[in-house]
């Protein structure tokens, strides 16, 4: 199938050529869809705090902050493409529509246009002060959402980059330093390297701490390759095959590489003013109590195993009623210490108000057991489709994991992964068509195996940006 030449090039991307031949079987068998049993909802996989155990969780995850390793993971790769593509489609195409009539109306509103007014000139049309957003000027279409100012206070203007260094300060530190780690794509890091020169200092003298920030890129290694509609390999006009960034589920490698305690996971949009920020503090706070709580259970009755005790009764419990991990009748003691000794995550979960993306549902896996996972549509079979509708609850991407073992040694989160689990969509290169295929995503596929917990947190803690105007909805404001 492949040539020499190209078996080189497979191997220089860090690919072997089984791994190639086994992406290329993908686009021909698909991915079966999730055996989905039903949607979780409250008392039925998604925890509903009392304001008691609210206040518990949270105290408890304070009472233990100095002790911890905390970090705060960022997904921050690729440009905000998506979140211009209205605008785009206007000064290309000459579309406009209601949203472009909005952002012209509102110009004023958005924090950036203090950075914009200096690109405008007199006389100047409704397209060119579009093309000052996306292409000219501010040249937000082809930056990174972290580097697109969303929020105006009185001591300036602040970009998604600095909130999340402000959540780290609030939530994520130990009192005296605070790590975060954002996935960059290479040509962005230098933008924002820059961005913290200029800014890091001003918030660690604002928050009287330290900022250990780190970041990684997507590896070459997780992508996949392209094929025609007919699932030949596809290559480009110079004779080359085509690989292609394998979407968010790759950033399982970059997770895994981080050692830490406590490991808070959200998405570089998700971000909102200091004066709504209250609700999100508090409940990461929260989801971290819960997650010590489970992992405290967990470790004492892995150790008791470990002496010899037989505990095969307590764990079978503690993993239905606390870890929602319902085992088959009868299963081994094997299964169950195997069940119990994963990487765990509390997850966040909102009320669902329509917003697209996944949410919550009760797994079967292949070993019996039923279990807790995000699920996207896409992953759900036609018949089973009537679930999604049903979903009462939505996932904003508000994770906190424990991916250290109750001896101290950390969870190769490679192991815990789904890789019957995938997406594949029909794109474009060259003017070519041709079909691609992402890994499972980060926090579906790529976290099927771990124990989870789904607990509900309220909407004032999801504030995304997927368009541009969504920083005139009020809690960007």
């Amino acid at each position: 199938m492949f040539t020499r030449d190209e078996i080189t090039q497979i191997e220089a991307h860090g690919l072997s050529v089984a791994q190639v031949e086994q992406q290329i079987e993908n686009f021909r068998a698909g991915f079966p869809a999730l055996p989905v049993v039903r949607a979780a909802a409250g008392g039925d996989g998604v925890q509903q705090l009392s304001t008691e155990e609210i206040a518990e969780a949270e105290a408890r995850y304070d009472s233990r902050r100095k002790e911890l390793r905390t970090i705060k993971f960022v997904p921050a790769s690729g440009a905000a493409t998506r979140m211009f593509k209205e605008l785009f489609e206007y000064v290309n195409d000459d579309k406009r529509t209601p949203g472009i009539d909005r952002l012209i109306t509102n110009l004023e509103k958005l924090a950036f246009f203090a950075e914009l007014a200096k690109y405008l000139k007199p006389q100047i049309d409704d397209k060119d002060v579009v093309r000052n957003i996306i292409i000219d000027g501010l040249g937000y279409g082809s930056k990174p959402k972290g580097l697109v100012t969303f929020h105006a206070y009185k001591e300036g203007a602040r970009k998604p980059v600095e909130e999340h260094l402000v959540e780290a300060a609030l939530y994520a530190s130990n009192g005296e330093r605070a790590a975060i780690h954002f996935t960059v794509s290479p040509e962005h890091r230098e933008g924002f390297l820059k961005l913290l020169e200029e800014r890091q200092s001003y918030y660690e003298q604002k928050y009287g701490i330290k900022y250990d920030v780190s970041f990684s890129e997507q590896s070459p290694a997780t992508d996949t390759i392209a094929v025609n509609l007919d699932n030949t390999p596809f290559r480009t006009d110079d004779g080359k095959l085509l690989f292609r960034p394998a979407g968010h589920g790759a950033l399982i490698t970059n997770l895994d590489k981080l050692e830490a305690d406590i490991i808070f996971v959200k998405n570089i949009d998700n971000v909102t003013t200091d004066e709504r920020k209250p609700d999100t503090v508090t409940f990461k706070k929260v989801l971290a109590g819960e997650l010590l709580r489970l992992q405290e259970r967990a470790f004492e009755l892995l150790r008791a195993f470990e002496r010899g005790e037989d505990r095969t009764d307590e764990a079978v419990a503690f993993l239905r009623d606390e870890l929602c991990c319902k085992l088959p009748e009868g299963a081994s003691r094997e299964l169950v210490i195997e069940s119990l000794d994963r990487p765990i995550r509390v997850c966040g979960m909102v009320k669902n108000e329509g917003e697209p993306g996944g949410g919550p549902f009760w797994v079967r896996d292949d070993r019996g057991r039923e279990q807790l996972q995000i699920a996207e549509s896409s992953q759900i079979a036609k018949e089973d489709i009537h679930l999604m509708k049903e979903a009462t609850h939505f996932n904003p991407v508000d994770l906190v994991c424990g991916v250290m073992r109750y001896d101290g040694t950390k969870y190769d989160l490679t192991k815990y992964t789904d890789p019957k689990t995938g997406f594949i969509s029909q794109k474009s290169a060259g003017g070519r068509d041709l079909r691609a295929q992402e890994l499972p995503g980060l926090w579906n596929g790529a976290m099927a195996n771990w124990n989870t917990l789904f607990v509900e947190v309220p909407i004032s803690t999801f504030s995304p940006v997927k368009v541009v105007q969504d920083l005139l909805r009020p809690e960007h404001q």
